[in-house]
């Protein structure tokens, strides 16, 4: 056996006990995620504005950047609910490349996992604390969302780990919106069995433990564009797109049915810019249609304060992301006052 056993890393509770949610916290945190569950179920009409890094990869300029979004936040929060992408977790496609903040605290460092972990928590509470804006990030590892399953009000399941039986049944035993993105193929039907597995209920061996969950009624879908068989890149945004997913809803007959609509990726083909174009667009189809209204409750958008990308240096720029291009922050204020104006 190659692999090296380093040291233990601390248990997950104890990691909570060490850094804590503060009583205030955790009220502002509940309220938070009731009115993010009411608009899932349906009671609530806002629209859900996922927006932020492609990767957290700088507690400070992450904290900067929700702290500029927490202004914006005071002026459309009566029409949005805007919630902080701070992705500590990053999949890579070949398994090289930074794998996120968890991994390296410091990404131009040797990994440091017990330093990682402790720095995502960290900085999620700092953005909570800051802003009052409660958090999204990536479930990439199902057992280490445990060290931040107090903090977060929604997670999603990235094209690559949808397929995953660990992540579904994981997901059926969380409390807040859970998103199932297509896979990198674009098959809508494995997106939708993800989904159906995490509204059931389960029975499995979870962090050594035997564990059952009741199913969560708040898993949904995530559009993201695919990848047909030549490499080339095939946008599911489009009015088509959506018209057939709440057809697909309906047969499926699952519980509150609900997509999120990542505008970057292979939607925008990685063209950064073009997620702009493709909100509106969204927004369009939304408007046109009154189920997609009903279906379509929100956007996923990759935005920084420098826009573009960068690689890993020792002259890096703070603010630009290190992983995929993202809007800058001029961009993605006035597009969220037009998402606002148009929702």
């Amino acid at each position: 056996m190659s692999m090296k056993i380093n040291h233990q890393l601390p248990l997950p509770d104890t990691l909570k006990t060490q850094y804590p949610l503060s009583n205030e916290l955790k009220k502002i945190k509940v309220r938070r995620d009731d009115e993010i569950r009411r608009i899932f179920t349906g009671e609530s009409d806002k629209f859900v504005v996922l927006v932020g890094p492609c990767s957290a990869d700088n507690e400070e300029t992450v904290c900067e950047y929700v702290n500029r979004l927490k202004k914006v936040n005071d002026q459309v929060s009566d029409k949005l609910m805007i919630i902080p992408r701070v992705y500590t977790n990053k999949p890579r496609t070949t398994g090289d490349g930074y794998k996120g903040m968890l991994h390296q605290p410091e990404p131009d460092k040797a990994p440091d996992l017990l330093g990682g972990i402790i720095a995502i928590r960290k900085m999620h509470i700092r953005v909570l604390e800051e802003t009052g804006l409660s958090t999204a990030d990536e479930m990439l590892y199902p057992e280490n969302r445990s060290y931040l399953d107090d903090v977060l009000s929604y997670e999603a399941i990235g094209a690559r780990s949808v397929e995953n039986q660990q992540h579904r049944l994981t997901a059926s035993g969380m409390d807040i919106p859970v998103g199932m993105k297509n896979p990198t193929s674009g098959d809508l039907s494995v997106m939708l069995n993800s989904v159906t597995a995490a509204q059931h209920s389960h029975h499995f061996i979870y962090r050594g433990f035997d564990v059952e969950t009741g199913g969560n009624e708040l898993a949904h879908t995530i559009l993201r564009g695919g990848v047909n068989k030549f490499g080339q890149t095939q946008p599911n945004y489009h009015y088509e797109e959506l018209v057939r997913l709440a057809e697909l809803y309906q047969k499926w007959e699952l519980e509150n049915p609900a997509v999120i609509v990542d505008v970057n990726h292979s939607n925008s083909g990685k063209q950064y810019k073009e997620q702009i174009r493709i909100v509106s667009e969204v927004l369009h189809s939304r408007n046109y249609n009154a189920d997609l209204k009903k279906l379509v409750k929100g956007v996923m958008i990759e935005s920084y304060l420098l826009e573009g990308r960068q690689d890993i240096s020792d002259h890096m720029i703070p603010g630009c992301s290190i992983t995929d291009p993202c809007l800058g922050w001029e961009d993605t204020e006035k597009l969220i006052y037009e998402i606002a104006e148009k929702c």
